[in-house]
């Protein structure tokens, strides 16, 4: 199955105006929202902002954006189910194929020895998540990349072969199920710390 459409929405920028050249050099879509939308954009990268996709602003400082049919449908739609390809003819739903994503950077955030729990509250990735987990979870037909590292590979399978394997899709998916119980882990460990030393109060 050709990548034709990709999402990429990433805290850490390492690498993405790469693979974002590379993505339009071959002629696939890209999705983007704010920060990455910006840095795809000033370096020439053609990008289709996630609220022209949705038909929403992003809102809330950012805390809703990607959470919408237009995005979740797009990459939790099985393709081979009829039912599925109706719903999406219905709502237009067009799928994406690629999802590039890495989260709010929480544990850079609590290593701040000022940091407030506001502060922290508010590094706490949603949006991210939702789509690594729904990505991973249809990985029979979405890739889904967390890691800037992987980029090279991405870039190279693709100017081969156009699409992924079911086994490097699997791959994917896995290590994309790992990132996001890091992360868990983390907030949920920073949280029972909070939990402490309100109770020693």
């Amino acid at each position: 199955m050709k990548v034709k459409r990709a999402l990429i929405s990433v805290s850490d920028k390492t690498g993405v105006v790469e693979l974002g050249k590379a993505l339009a050099d071959l002629g696939i879509e890209i999705i983007s929202t704010g920060g990455t939308m910006r840095t795809l954009k000033e370096a020439g990268v053609p990008v289709i902002a996630v609220q022209d996709v949705t038909g929403f602003p992003e809102m809330m400082d950012g805390r809703v954006k990607t959470l919408n049919p237009k995005i979740h449908g797009a990459i939790l739609a099985v393709r081979d189910n009829p039912e599925h390809v109706k719903a999406m003819k219905e709502h237009d739903i067009k799928p994406i194929d690629l999802v590039v994503v890495n989260l709010y950077p929480f544990q850079q955030t609590i290593a701040k020895p000022d940091v407030t729990l506001a502060e922290a509250i508010e590094n706490i990735d949603i949006g991210g998540p939702c789509m690594v987990r729904a990505s991973a979870k249809n990985n029979k037909y979405v890739a889904i990349v967390t890691n800037p590292a992987k980029y090279g590979e991405i870039i190279s399978i693709l100017q081969k072969d156009g699409e992924f394997s079911d086994q490097y899709r699997l791959e994917l998916a896995q290590e994309a199920f790992h990132h996001t119980a890091v992360y868990d882990t983390a907030i949920a460990a920073y949280l029972a710390e909070q939990v402490q030393k309100g109770a020693a109060k």
